[in-house]
């Protein structure tokens, strides 16, 4: 019996190329886009409801976020002036294109709600950046997924169906623990919910991922990814016992810390599965396989 053979890329060399992306950047930029995305949703929907320090810490988040975002994501690509290059088309096919143009719109819409909502001027301007930083803010807090998920790396692109779902769910709880660090516990009732409903979302579309996408999905068996379950589910659960002050800043502290944690172990995970051979080509053999069966 011949035994069955096992796959080994030229003196074991990666068939892809490592990410060149840097970790800290690309992975703290992805966290802090899902963080201000949200966090102006929350913003509009607490000064909707007559909740202004909600409203307040959520825009000042979201400002800063997204401006710590940018900040990395120009550190990543070397001198500012490549961020502005990619600005110099449109190309509604590419991700990168239209998250180039989407943080270009983005930002300045929550520096202004924050800095009106400080200074007690100009209520109707920022009120009108608010809502429109709300509109936007769903698609910059997922469209990070569908960055990364188009790419050849395998447990990125194999993740995409589901992936953007994870990322809305761990940007609500961001910003669910944002408020809740920095409110009054009289006022996080949304936040709370908010935390509740985005750990439910992160948390199962996670497993669904994970069980959908089969070989891809072993980097995303590791430590860094379950503290960052633990964390976020631990989390959700306090902030929906309806505590003091403490308990919602030690549940929003966990909420934070979890939503960074999955956004740094997808990014490592993607890392990992581009370095080992096994990701891409048995997926590919297996597709084939089924490609044959379905002709015969």
């Amino acid at each position: 019996m011949v035994p069955e053979a096992t796959f080994a890329s030229y003196y074991g060399t990666p068939v892809l190329n490592r990410p060149t992306w840097k970790a800290l950047d690309i992975a703290g930029y992805l966290f802090l886009g899902g963080l201000a995305g949200a966090s102006s949703l929350l913003a509009a929907g607490a000064e909707a409801t007559a909740r202004p320090a909600v409203a307040r810490v959520a825009k000042l988040g979201a400002a800063g976020a997204v401006s710590a975002s940018l900040g990395l994501l120009v550190h990543d690509l070397g001198r500012p002036s490549r961020f502005l290059n990619m600005l110099r088309v449109c190309k509604p096919t590419s991700p990168m294109s239209v998250g180039s143009w989407l943080l270009a719109g983005y930002a300045p819409l929550t520096l202004t709600a924050a800095a009106t909502d400080v200074a007690g001027r100009f209520r109707i301007v920022g009120r009108a950046a608010a809502l429109s930083a709300a509109v936007l803010g769903p698609v910059v807090t997922t469209y990070t997924a569908v960055l990364i998920a188009d790419t050849a790396v395998p447990s990125w692109h194999d993740a995409h169906r589901e992936l953007p779902f994870v990322f809305a769910g761990s940007g609500a709880t961001a910003a669910a623990g944002l408020a809740l660090v920095g409110a009054p516990a009289g006022q996080t009732g949304p936040a709370r919910r908010m935390a509740v409903l985005g750990a439910a979302l992160e948390v199962g579309a996670f497993r669904l991922m994970r069980r959908r996408m089969g070989l891809t999905a072993e980097p995303y068996e590791r430590g860094l990814l379950r503290a960052a379950e633990a964390l976020t589910a631990s989390g959700a659960a306090l902030a929906g016992l309806r505590g003091g002050r403490v308990p919602g800043a030690v549940a929003g502290a966990a909420l934070l810390a979890g939503s960074a944690a999955l956004r740094f172990g997808v990014f490592h995970a993607g890392v990992a599965s581009a370095q080992d051979p096994k990701y891409t080509v048995v997926p590919q053999r297996e597709r084939l396989a089924a490609r044959a069966r379905e002709g015969t």
